[in-house]
């Protein structure tokens, strides 16, 4: 296996990574600044108040992106699986 295809590999996956983790992210990442701020403008300072909503935001956003992400996930192995063949070159 030479170096570069090491290198594209772990990019390859780097950026899989990435890209599958920023729906779910960024889902939780609106809703917690969307219950700051109206924590902010009512003064309410309830710690569950904050974490609810995030973690039942980030439970459904898994379960609607999860075939998704399993496509992708497979489509990479499968990727991989091809390339063992040139990884032994």
């Amino acid at each position: 296996m030479s170096q570069d295809f090491a290198v594209q590999v772990m990019y390859q996956g780097i950026t899989l990574i990435l890209m599958l983790s920023l729906p779910i992210v960024g889902v939780g990442l609106l809703v917690g600044f969307s219950v700051s701020l109206f924590q902010a403008v009512t003064q309410i300072q309830e710690q569950t108040l904050t974490f609810v909503p995030k973690v039942v935001t980030v439970l459904l956003m898994i379960a609607f992106t999860s075939p998704w992400i399993i496509s992708m996930i497979v489509d990479f192995a499968t990727t991989l699986w091809g390339n063992i063949p040139a990884m032994v070159r």
